[in-house]
């Protein structure tokens, strides 16, 4: 295969988890890379690896991993050109850079170059994409999208933390090279108005920043924007059309002014199309 068909049927991205011997992250005993390309799995690759290290019983309780399970296995030295080759040049999906440094851990103890590669957390991704889930576990994720996932096995969470990306690129319009870019930092709440019809009126808002558009129309109408539903709330405004989704029903936030309404506080929860701002 030539150089151009390469580059042809490369990757848009690669997706790496590791499962670890023990407290110290360099002590990888599995890793599971999969590799995405418009929108569909096109290679998977997996490993158990010998840490070099002793295991953990806390940690295998959580993968199943032991020592007998590794034995006659790879180190990492042996597969450091194999991860090297998927992941050099090209984007890395981690779940929470955990990965990112277990892999620089692992190069540090087994004297190899480190490796090169354009770092995405996919929890970052996940709460930007679905800010109104009650969690961005990569279980909770996996359930919410209907993705199959055998949680913490390497290759499963690799191949479930590739599918948030996807179905995060098809739910937001926003693009992979978008994602890439460094996040927008939100700024401060708009200040309300003299005057209007929500002067007066404690608004939270789920599904938009603090600092977003339907923020600034409230503020304009007179109403205060509060970070989150707090004591003093007395308006939650949803960004989603009714009626609410599984993710608007199990955001903390929602459930919270549920309780409060529940507990006879002045508060009431509405769509931002019911009123007019979306």
């Amino acid at each position: 295969m030539n150089a151009s068909s390469q580059a042809d049927r490369a990757p848009d991205f690669v997706v790496i988890d590791v499962e670890t011997a023990c407290s110290r992250t360099s002590s990888i005993c599995q890793v599971g890379i999969v590799g995405f390309r418009d929108g569909q799995e096109v290679f998977a690759w997996e490993t158990l690896l010998d840490p070099c290290d002793e295991f953990h019983a806390g940690n295998t309780r959580i993968h199943g991993i032991a020592a007998h399970h590794v034995v006659g296995q790879p180190i990492f030295a042996d597969v450091h050109a194999t991860i090297d080759a998927h992941l050099t040049g090209r984007i890395t999906v981690a779940h929470s850079l955990f990965d990112k440094g277990a892999i620089a851990a692992a190069c540090r103890l087994h004297d190899r170059t480190p490796i090169e590669t354009r770092w995405l957390d996919s929890v970052r991704v996940a709460r930007e994409a679905w800010p109104d889930l009650e969690n961005h576990k990569l279980g909770n994720l996996a359930r919410f999208l209907s993705v199959p996932h055998r949680h913490h096995d390497a290759l499963s969470d690799a191949r479930a933390a590739g599918w948030v990306i996807v179905r995060a690129i098809e739910h937001t319009g926003t693009s992979l090279a978008e994602w890439m870019a460094p996040p927008r930092p939100v700024g401060p709440a708009p200040r309300a108005a003299a005057d209007g019809p929500y002067l007066g009126e404690r608004i939270a808002i789920l599904g938009q920043p603090r600092d977003g558009p339907i923020a600034h129309a409230i503020a304009a109408l007179g109403g205060t924007i509060h970070s989150s539903v707090g004591l003093t709330t007395t308006m939650l405004v949803v960004a989603r059309a009714e009626p609410f989704g599984r993710s608007v029903l199990a955001n903390a936030g929602y459930r919270r002014a549920l309780k409060a309404i529940a507990d006879g506080r002045r508060l009431r929860i509405v769509s931002a199309q019911a009123l007019g701002l979306a």
